[in-house]
């Protein structure tokens, strides 16, 4: 019983470990994962800024303002259901120089998706985006994936993306607390994931007012997926 229970919290401490410190959880994935995008050191003072879940009527908007305001650009990774009825927010962050990206038609587990389903998905999601404009980044509902579907992004043209530092929103913590997390774990060409949604907009909107005026006060320039591939 004590073994199992020492067992167990020493688990958790990795755990903790990783998710407070994830920097060398990331560099092992990306050695193990070249061909998906956690983060590009070799490209200088800018960071990734991307968003999970998007479009909405009410965050979107906000989330562009802040962006706006500090001249930043990023990849919204968006949800086919929610594009129908938000379209002009769509335009209008394709119009303010930011990018699109494929969450797949819903807000589930990508992994749990048959190889036929998942396919259908992904094109079904991208035929709506391409609308607006290019698409060429996905990533995977609530955050894995599997090398089957790597393999079928790559047939389509895409590739994957995940993150470096991220706000910590599926823990307890106030917006300076995670924007501190942020900014303790983000580093030249790192990736920042926030989301998108009606539940997180204050929480990420306090984010972002704080983390942006700190990354330009350190020298570095907020950008898209793509201008951070390009840069390496």
């Amino acid at each position: 019983m004590r073994k199992g229970i020492a067992h167990l919290l020493g688990l958790l401490s990795v755990v903790a470990a990783a998710l407070l410190r994830p920097g060398p959880v990331v560099r092992w994935l990306s050695r193990r994962f070249p061909d998906v995008l956690f983060e590009q050191p070799n490209a200088g003072p800018l960071v990734a800024l991307t968003f999970d879940d998007s479009p909405h009527a009410t965050s979107t908007p906000r989330i562009l303002d802040v962006l706006a305001a500090h001249d930043a650009r990023a990849t919204f990774f968006m949800i086919g259901e929610h594009i129908v009825g938000n379209e002009e927010v769509v335009r209008r962050l394709v119009n303010e120089g930011h990018e699109l990206g494929n969450h797949m038609m819903s807000d589930a587990p990508s992994t749990r998706l048959p190889a036929a389903e998942f396919e259908r998905q992904l094109l079904q999601t991208h035929e709506l985006l391409a609308r607006f404009g290019p698409v060429r980044w996905f990533r995977p509902g609530h955050a894995w994936f599997n090398r089957r579907m790597l393999d079928q992004l790559h047939s389509r043209g895409y590739r994957c993306a995940m993150a470096s530092a991220y706000a910590l929103e599926f823990l307890p913590v106030s917006a300076p607390y995670a924007a501190q997390h942020i900014l303790l774990n983000v580093g030249p060409g790192g990736v920042i994931i926030l989301h998108d949604d009606a539940v997180d907009q204050e929480r990420t909107v306090a984010v972002l007012e704080r983390i942006l005026p700190a990354l330009r006060h350190r020298g570095y320039r907020v950008v898209t997926l793509s201008e951070l591939a390009k840069a390496d």
